[in-house]
């Protein structure tokens, strides 16, 4: 089993949540933190692949609920607040943070999409 960390520090003006374990500290960004949710709707129930969550880049937290002594539930400005950040999540998602992230600017990159919160494309009416 994980341990738990020696303290979770949340910066509320840069929306960073640092977390701190005895051999490593890592610090997340709100956004990273909603695009790869331990949620089903971000997951799936089944294991298949992640649902691409685009337009959080100004997502914000605005509330770091513990859950037991195992986990954390942080609720964001967009309403979502289903996933159970446990601490071996926080590890898994610390140690793999750059290559996820560039995985997810990919992912956007492909499919035409964008961090931008409302940025569907734009129509232009033809007269």
């Amino acid at each position: 089993m994980t341990q738990a960390p020696l303290d979770i520090k949340f910066h509320q003006k840069s929306q960073y949540l640092e977390v701190i374990f005895a051999e490593h500290s890592y610090q997340f960004s709100a956004e990273f933190l909603r695009v790869y949710s331990p949620s089903a709707e971000v997951r799936g129930h089944g294991g298949g692949p992640l649902k691409l969550v685009a337009g959080k880049k100004q997502v914000r937290i605005t509330n770091l609920k513990p859950v037991g002594h195992y986990a954390i539930q942080i609720t964001f400005d967009d309403g979502h607040d289903s996933g159970l950040y446990t601490w071996q999540t926080f590890q898994e998602l610390g140690a793999q943070q750059e290559t996820l992230w560039q995985n997810y600017l990919n992912r956007l990159q492909q499919e035409h999409a964008s961090r931008e919160p409302n940025s569907e494309p734009k129509f232009k009416k033809i007269t």
